[in-house]
């Protein structure tokens, strides 16, 4: 493709200001009924709380959580066992005898509880108002402004509901307003599902829950918890009664909630919830609800602002967003594909801030004392799908609860890897909690997989090569060099003696023909060890340092299993040909295909023949499986380049089997990584990255001819804008963040590009 032009910006230039809000109100989800059900109510939070708003015009409830309140309590579930049993083990599946290795691994190896600490819930905020005859019912989220909203008439009566959760004041706002004076009354009380739980009132205008988290596998619940609401009315007047807070013939009502725990981190849960709450009470109540509103926004939107998509409009954005779920396979609604990309955007700056704790199984938002899978970090792929659209969405902040929880488990790690192994560095398994816990759980068939923490690293090293920031690599390459270290302590010689690998491991978390999962050197930890090793070589390098662990990780490295491909043209899962052999051809998992995506193994043009054994793998296991397995099938066939299977697949997402009511992805049940990993792959059909290349609609589906994205980051520090028109590219805008090299490819058509810092390249195909 011929370039008809190309314009470099003049240095000091200003860049065009990047996601600026779109016409009208795009960002928007809306319902002409209340939530009946937790899976139609609409998420609000800040990083810290969170609250579920039902918005129900005579019984309203919103169900609040925080981020640290979780069963148990510091615990070590090493097996005192296993490091014993670790070498039969070994020998069992050297000789191929899986059954028997596993039966060995639930006996003596899998963690002691077996399971982990669940993630709780406070409760609920029940609002009962007099009934009526309600009409003109309107609710929504408003995605540029993180704030949703009910409209309703009773009797004659239009009443508005606003509710917020604010960062900087780390409270949810909940605002009453009617269009007539001394018409707002309701009755506020709280109940929650957990144990040991007291509700009171405190003065005159003040609900307060006290509570712990619970005991879980013999551990212990020692966080104690503390959720308060005040009462603000302008007019009216304000009662403590034994049922709750009564308020009546008020002109409009505050409510202020706070929540916390007495969680330090994960070695201390001492602190004083009741201080914390009581602290943010006094301050933000000085406030207006105008000033907590305006910080509020200066707080969210600088981040959510920062990119903005327009894939098309169509008559069925006049259509609530059930409905639109329903319809959207028909194909006429491309708009929603852009709302389901801010939507992910929208969700991960509220269930992941600096401060706070990663996003979770279900980001933040829980209503149960034990949810599904617990709602732990499973980091066989959940948790790292979770922060896949982070880098390229512009939301590098949101990345580091993610960083500091690893920094956590290097510490819980090398106790797992220096009691169970005897090895240096630290080693996590397939899951953990908010106490970091790093041993192999559930069993052999699931936990009995050594690499969950070498893939968490990838995202360290993402956030290097998206940021450039020395700073970040000074404080990552310890974390990469203690697990190489742990690898280079633990590969073992497999039974040709000829390659290094995992041994016992599994490939997540589908049983091979031979009767058990457990297995050698299966293809997903050869991927991932084959990254991590370059990764912490690179490092090492830039900074001049481990001559030595370079040297020895190059040559270890070189030893890897390599990938494989089977008879029916497959990548292979495992070292041995088996995938046509199991039960399940199209298991959600595909776990050996990390290595197309996320991971740096296999590229379409670097690696063609490996690239054509994925595809095969993919058309093998099928296009539909649960929310995250699709989303990732959507990831991997952009990564293939082939955007209109991609969409398809994004039809399959966007769909009620899959995509709740309110938008939350149906594993089923609720798990919130499908819907991360549902926004990285519409990003990836807009563009690639690599640290040396920016690749430019490299699966554009026919289904999107025309559209426009601003303010994606791209690795090496740059961030990029995209408009094409009839399916073709009009121009790309490049700015230099830090100033450095590129090159930008778009078809077969490549141009290198080198700024200064602040500089921008205009790249025009007209």
């Amino acid at each position: 493709m011929a370039l008809a032009a190309c314009t470099l910006a003049i240095p000091g230039r200003a860049a065009p200001p990047a996601g600026e809000p779109e016409g009208g109100r795009h960002n928007l989800l809306w319902y002409d009924t209340p939530a009946e059900k937790w899976e139609e109510a609409l998420p609000l939070a800040n990083g810290r709380v969170a609250a579920m708003v039902f918005g129900q015009p005579v019984s309203e409830r919103l169900q609040l959580n925080e981020c640290t309140l979780w069963a148990g309590g510091p615990y070590n579930p090493v097996n005192p066992e296993a490091k014993d049993a670790l070498p039969e083990a070994r020998r069992l599946v050297n000789e191929g005898k899986y059954k028997d290795a596993a039966k060995l691994i639930n006996e003596k190896i899998i963690a002691k509880p077996r399971g982990q600490m669940q993630y709780q819930t406070v409760g609920d905020l029940l609002l009962t108002f007099p009934a009526g005859n309600v009409g003109n019912y309107r609710r929504e989220l408003d995605l540029d402004t993180a704030t949703a909203t009910v409209h309703y008439t009773r009797d004659g009566v239009d009443y508005t509901r606003e509710v917020f959760a604010n960062a900087p004041d780390n409270v949810i706002v909940v605002r009453f307003t009617a269009n007539r004076p001394g018409s707002i009354a309701f009755t506020a009380g709280m109940k929650t599902p957990m144990h040991d739980v007291t509700v009171a009132t405190e003065g005159a205008d003040t609900l307060v829950m006290r509570g712990k988290g619970g005991k879980s596998g013999g551990v212990e619940g020692i966080i104690r918890y503390q959720a308060r609401v005040q009462v603000i009315a302008t007019g009216g007047k304000v009662n403590a009664e034994q049922a709750g807070i009564t308020v009546d013939k008020a002109d409009s009502v505050t409510l202020l909630i706070a929540a916390a725990t007495s969680y330090k981190n994960f070695n201390d849960a001492g602190g004083d919830p009741e201080a914390m709450v009581k602290k943010l009470l006094a301050s933000a109540s000085k406030k207006s609800v105008e000033k907590l509103r305006e910080a509020h926004l200066q707080d969210y939107q600088p981040l959510f602002r920062r990119v903005s998509i327009d894939l098309g409009h169509s008559d069925a954005m006049k259509l609530p967003t059930n409905v639109r779920i329903e319809r959207f396979a028909e194909g006429n609604d491309p708009q929603f594909a852009a709302l389901y990309y801010q939507f992910g955007r929208y969700l991960l700056i509220g269930s992941s801030r600096p401060g706070g704790q990663p996003a979770n199984l279900q980001g933040i938002w829980n209503e149960l004392l034990n949810p599904p899978w617990q709602s732990k970090y499973t980091i066989n792929i959940n948790t790292e799908m979770n922060y896949w659209p982070a880098e390229s969405g512009n939301l590098a902040e949101c990345v580091e609860p993610l960083i500091a929880m690893v920094e956590d488990l290097t510490v819980t790690g090398a106790r797992t890897a220096r009691e169970m192994y005897g090895a240096r560095g630290w080693v996590v398994h397939h899951n953990t909690d908010l106490w970091r816990a790093s041993a192999p759980i559930d069993g052999a068939d699931w936990g009995m997989w050594p690499t969950g923490g070498a893939w968490l690293c990838l995202h360290l090293w993402d956030r290097y090569e998206f940021s450039g920031d020395m700073a970040v690599l000074k404080r990552i390459y310890p974390i990469l060099k203690g697990s190489a270290e742990f690898f280079l302590d633990t590969l073992q010689e497999d039974a040709s003696g000829q390659w290094l690998v995992t041994n016992p491991s599994i490939s997540p978390e589908l049983g091979h023909p031979k009767g058990s999962p457990v297995c050698a050197g299966p293809t997903m930890d050869m991927q991932i060890l084959r990254d991590l090793f370059a990764n912490t070589i690179k490092a090492a390098e830039t900074l001049g340092v481990d001559a030595g662990l370079r040297k020895q990780l190059t040559a270890t490295r070189a030893r890897l299993a390599p990938n494989k491909i089977g008879s029916a043209g497959q990548l292979q899962e495992w070292m041995e040909d088996w995938d046509m052999q199991v039960g399940n051809k199209t298991h959600r998992h595909v776990s050996h295909l990390y290595g197309l995506f996320p991971g740096r193994d296999i590229t379409l043009r670097g690696t063609p023949e490996l690239a054509a054994a994925v595809k095969k793998s993919l058309e093998i296991r099928g296009d539909k499986a649960t929310g995250w397995a699709t989303a990732w099938r959507l990831c991997l066939w952009t990564h293939l380049g082939n955007g209109d299977r991609a969409y398809e697949i994004l039809k399959l997402l966007l769909s009620p089997g899959l995509t709740y009511p309110n938008m939350f992805d149906a594993h089923p049940p609720f798990q919130i990584d499908g819907n991360f990993g549902g926004a990285a792959g519409i990003a990836e059909m807009v563009m690639q990255s690599r640290p040396d290349e920016i690749e430019i609609l490299p699966a554009l589906p026919k289904a999107l001819p025309r559209g426009s994205v601003k303010g994606l980051r791209a690795r090496s520090g740059f961030e990029v804008d995209v408009a094409w028109q009839d399916g073709k590219l009009v121009e790309a805008t490049l700015r230099s963040i830090n100033g450095g090299s590129t090159r930008l490819r778009h078809g077969n058509a490549t141009q290198d590009v080198t700024l200064a810092k602040g500089e921008t390249y205009r790249w025009n195909m007209q």
